[in-house]
């Protein structure tokens, strides 16, 4: 079964429902500091961890008076502005005694929809954690429109494992794992403690109810199930209300994992091999080499382009023959890439009058 004990890199969801307090509208401060001690420990065994953490809304309506019922858009963007600043700081109060330094990350659908802005994200995302900082996530709510919505945090956390290509994500959940039915209404529900196939006969005992303050139900969650378990990532959903649920995970309590379906490598190539090529680059056999063995595809190896892309499009990667030796998301545009040909890495700034990517394909985003 799937553990958190050979765990490098970890997305934590937490949902309104454990932050904040549905009478009051105020933070729980004693919950968020035990979680505090959770990532600490998780990030002395050198860990990457990122939150994806829901909240800013139910704080905003407290401060702002709006009732704790289904807001209309307007009203919702408003408590997510208020709610954001409060989020963000309650999270550096508590994190930064364990000399934790935090930053703030807004997205919407549309920033993994759209390859550039995805590019973008995982890029701002890999810079933090490399500078060991802790990204809080959250949907940018005060921008966010209905149809460019993930909806949830359920889904957005497991896209966010996908990006930075975590290897385990945890659902802090009012519920300690996926039930064969809702067990506050057939006492004859069973937890399932490891799931390693989500089937039809799964899906149909997932049901669409969730807390007051939250609005993911386990629909939600197996749907995110699908998509980090698809990546390589393993995840579990479990009790969040407990303190230090993570420290509580890990000595047992209860929970249901989700095992990964592919490794991460394997699953991220698949991925980008699948894509359609929208252009190619021609390479020397200095580049076939470095490429052979691991590296970035620099632009100094590039001997000609063709075809029309944009950052963070795919591209067939050939040699001088026009045989294609892989496959990758092109870190420049066309015009760029033509433009960069042959040279080195200390010139691109001088020719594109900005300091661009070492790299014209990353060996993170290449399929060989």
């Amino acid at each position: 079964m799937a553990s958190l004990s050979d765990a490098k890199r970890v997305v934590i969801k937490i949902g309104s429902a454990l932050l904040v307090d549905r009478t009051s509208g105020n933070l729980k401060n004693d919950w968020l500091y035990s979680l505090a001690e959770d990532v600490a420990m998780l990030k002395q065994r050198g860990m990457d961890v990122v939150l994806v953490s829901s909240g800013s809304i139910a704080l905003g309506r407290g401060v702002l008076g709006l009732p704790a019922t289904t807001l209309p858009l307007e009203q919702s963007q408003a408590a997510a502005a208020v709610g954001q600043i409060r989020l963000a700081r309650a999270y550096e109060e508590v994190l930064a005694p364990f000399g934790i330094t935090t930053a703030q990350i807004l997205v919407t659908l549309e920033d993994s929809a759209d390859r550039r802005r995805y590019l973008n994200s995982r890029a701002t995302m890999e810079t933090l954690l490399g500078l060991g900082a802790v990204p809080i996530v959250n949907e940018n709510d005060t921008v966010a429109t209905d149809e460019i919505r993930y909806g949830d945090n359920d889904r957005l956390a497991a896209q966010v494992a996908v990006t930075i290509g975590a290897d385990r994500l945890i659902l802090l959940s009012d519920v300690d794992g996926f039930y064969s039915a809702n067990p506050h209404q057939d006492p004859s529900a069973y937890r399932f403690d490891v799931i390693d196939d989500i089937t039809v006969e799964i899906e149909a005992m997932a049901g669409d109810a969730g807390s007051g303050l939250s609005k993911g139900g386990m629909k939600t969650k197996l749907m995110a199930a699908k998509t980090a378990t698809a990546s390589g990532c393993a995840m579990a959903i479990t009790e969040g209300s407990v303190p230090r649920p993570i420290h509580a995970l890990e000595n047992g309590a209860a929970s249901t994992w989700f095992t990964a379906q592919v490794d991460q490598h394997t699953a991220r190539k698949r991925w980008i091999s699948s894509m359609k090529s929208m252009g190619r680059v021609y390479i020397d056999t200095g580049a076939i080499s470095a490429l052979n063995s691991g590296k970035s595809l620099l632009p100094a190896g590039v001997r000609d382009v063709t075809g029309d892309f944009q950052r963070g499009d795919s591209i067939s990667i050939c040699d001088s023959d026009g045989h294609e030796i892989g496959i990758g998301l092109t870190g420049y545009s066309a015009a760029e890439a033509r433009a960069l040909i042959g040279r080195k890495t200390s010139e691109i700034e001088a020719i594109l009058g900005y300091p661009g990517r070492s790299s014209l394909v990353h060996r993170d985003d290449m399929a060989i």
